[in-house]
């Protein structure tokens, strides 16, 4: 320590005394340096959150452990339920987002779209939060549909109507009798059933959504990737957890 603080006094930089590393080493440590540590709100539910952390890993460009993001992750399945204690869950939220920036994260991201339904209790914290509605709002409009559809909960579709909008897109919404049968399929995801039977079912949700005017489909829910591919419609598939998993990336590297 001594010894460095002598250095700096001098004018030196360290780099002056590693004639062993090369520019390249070099260069890539500061790159290092400079990356930005990832907090993630999740467990909502605990199979796609873990998907999510599989696709930042998938697609950070790395030619070692050292080029990866690194991540703190807060799964907590134990938040309150969205849909019927959003008081409750605002709340939990809030404090997971400050717990992370605690334990030094510097950008935050949750894989729950209906949980933005909380950003500003995220927010709050501080951090920069990367909004996954607007993100894959902002995805669809680049495939160059105007007429998008959307699988989510109803939560996350009055949040992806407004991010549509934003972006001068329609949206075109499942029936309330596909709803009802989407919501039922989300569920037994979350029970562990991703079977021969959910995924026939989440394929004709997309393709009727298709069949209703649809130029593409926002896969609005963290469950859809677990059972539907692009190969499985004849449209475009926007998946919200690649979109996000992709800005995390983009945002800390």
């Amino acid at each position: 320590m001594v010894f460095e603080a002598l250095v700096a006094q001098a004018g030196f930089t360290s780099n002056a005394f590693r004639p062993h590393e090369s520019r390249l080493k070099r260069t890539r440590r500061r790159e290092i340096e400079m990356s930005r540590i990832l907090g993630v709100l999740g467990g909502m539910g605990p199979a796609a959150s873990v998907a999510f952390l599989a696709r930042v890993q998938a697609l950070t460009p790395a030619a070692g452990d050292e080029d990866h993001v690194r991540v703190i992750a807060d799964i907590n399945p134990q938040v309150p339920n969205r849909h019927t204690q959003p008081e409750a869950a605002g709340q939990a939220l809030g404090q997971m987002a400050q717990a992370l920036k605690t334990a030094g994260a510097q950008v935050l991201a949750m894989p729950c779209n209906t949980a933005h339904a909380h950003a500003d209790a995220i927010r709050a914290a501080g951090l920069p939060f990367i909004d996954m509605v607007a993100e894959t709002a902002r995805a669809a409009a680049g495939t160059g549909a105007r007429r998008v559809g959307v699988l989510a909960t109803p939560g996350g579709m009055r949040l992806y109507a407004g991010a549509l909008d934003a972006e001068g897109l329609a949206m075109v919404a499942p029936s309330p009798a596909e709803q009802e049968r989407f919501m039922q399929v989300v569920f037994a995801v979350k029970a562990g059933d991703v079977g021969p039977g959910q995924r026939a079912a989440m394929r004709d949700l997309a393709q009727a959504l298709i069949a209703a005017g649809a130029e593409a489909v926002i896969g609005g829910c963290t469950e859809v990737p677990l059972l539907l591919d692009q190969a499985d419609i004849s449209a475009p598939l926007i998946d919200s957890a690649e979109v996000l998993a992709q800005a995390c990336v983009v945002a800390c590297r």
